[in-house]
Parts: C-alpha cells; structure tokens; sequence
C-alpha cells in the first residue's frame, strides 16, 4: 500500500476494553476508523481514541443500526465493517485497496477464521462463515435485532484474506451473549407470526447437535468440535424456548379474552 486505503472502518462496540484498541491497531492502514459505542462502562472510548479511533455514542437500538449511524458519518466511498473482537491484517489491506481501485461488486463477503478457548475452529459450519463486510457507502444494513444484513441487489463478491474472529473470551461470556440474542431472536420471529411448540423442542436441539458433529464434520475438530455441537444444541434449545414462551402467553391471552382470538 502506497497510502492510506480509501475505506472507513466502521466498528459498533459496547464495553469492549479488551479488545478496542487491538481492533482499531489491525485497521491502522484504513484511512478512517469511526468507532460507534453505547453506555460503555468501562474505558472503551478512551482506548479506542487511543489507538486512533474516532468515536461517538449513539442509542442502541439493533448492532444494524448502530453500524448504519457510522456509515452516515462515514468520509470514505467504502465501508468495512469489523466486531471488536475481529483483527484485521496488512494482507487484508493490500486485497481491499485493490479490490476497490478495479471494476467489480458494490459488496463483498469477508471469510472468517473463527477461534473458540484457544483453537482455531475449522469444521461444524465455523467454516462457512463469510459475511458481508466490505460493500460502498451507499449501503444500508437492515433492522431486524439478529442476523443482521447488508441490503445490496447485487450478488456480492468475496475476498480472499480472512478477518481473525474470537467471538467469546470464555464459555461465561458465551452464555452471557446468548441470554441476549436467544430473546432477540424468539421476539424477531414471534413478531413475524411464528410460533413454537413442544415438537420443535424436542427435535431441533439435537438435530443441531447431530447436524454440526457429523454432517458439517465437526468432528474433526476433536473436543473443541464436540462443545461446539453441544453449544449449538443450547443455542437452539434457548432460543425456541423463548419462542414456545411467548406462544404460550398468546395463548393464555387469547383465552382469557375471547375476542382477541377472532
């Protein structure tokens, strides 16, 4: 790279002092980083200014929306979008600076190499992992709570050089962050009209432990495979018993008001 990548690294962050200033470092090469944070506790803003970060505080509604509040401030014609526990690399930077110097997409997906308790997770499905990170500052994330994504019409192209992703610390914060996003998801879904029941608990769970051990191969990752499996099964376990919840209440109050079911 000659200069500095005509990008503006967009990284939504909420307490996130461990990782910031890392984050922000691995990007030193992009011409602009905007870090969006809400009702930090810790030192997130400091560090993050620190490594070279503007930074802003924004009310948090959805992560989509937090990203979308930094693209709306954005001075660069491109957007890369990090999590703060994601590290860039000088590699990844000469792919970027040449992808958006030639003719192509207005999006590209980004691979992912996802580690988990000190290993780098290479099969269950941690392998397909490539979303939409890289995409012109036109673009828009949608709303929904979870599963976020980039609106583009176009099919997006992908890049080559990986981000480095170490989603949890430990097996606390996992299910610290699942508590949340288990919730978010049952209450995106119950608002569409989908409903869960008593089959779909008993079904899904280990159809997801099945599926990631032996169909998406996670075997191969030894022990580390299997918890994942096993991670995956909680996930799914949580998340449609919040939705059977929440079906469960439509039905008490349908009950008890008869008009509300006609």
């Amino acid at each position: 790279m000659s200069g500095p990548v005509p990008v503006t690294v967009v990284i939504a962050a909420h307490n996130e002092s461990a990782h910031i200033a890392a984050c922000v470092r691995s990007v030193a090469w992009a011409a602009e980083v905007l870090v969006v944070e809400n009702d930090s506790g810790d030192d997130t803003v400091a560090r993050a200014t620190a490594a070279g970060a503007t930074v802003f505080s924004h009310p948090f509604h959805t992560i989509g929306g937090q990203r979308n509040a930094a693209i709306g401030r954005a001075g660069q014609p491109w957007i890369l979008v990090l999590d703060a526990d994601e590290r860039a690399s000088p590699a990844l930077g000469d792919e970027v600076a040449r992808r958006i110097g030639e003719p192509g997409p207005e999006a590209y997906r980004v691979s992912r190499r996802n580690f988990l308790l000190g290993r780098e997770i290479r099969h269950g499905g941690w392998d397909r992992d490539r979303p939409v990170r890289l995409f012109r500052a036109h673009l828009r994330y949608d709303d929904r709570p979870v599963h976020e994504h980039v609106v583009t019409s176009a099919r997006p192209g992908r890049l080559d050089q990986p981000l480095l992703h170490q989603p949890y610390d430990s097996l606390d914060e996992y299910f610290e962050k699942l508590a949340r996003y288990s919730r978010d998801w049952a209450a995106q879904h119950h608002a569409r009209g989908r409903r869960a029941g008593p089959l779909m608990l008993m079904v899904k769970p280990p159809a997801r432990f099945a599926a990631t051990l032996l169909l998406r191969g996670g075997w191969r990752d030894g022990g580390h495979g299997v918890v994942v499996a096993l991670l995956g099964a909680v996930s799914v376990a949580s998340k449609y018993a919040h939705l059977w919840a929440m079906s469960r209440r439509d039905d008490r109050h349908a009950a008890a008001d008869p008009w509300a079911a006609s």
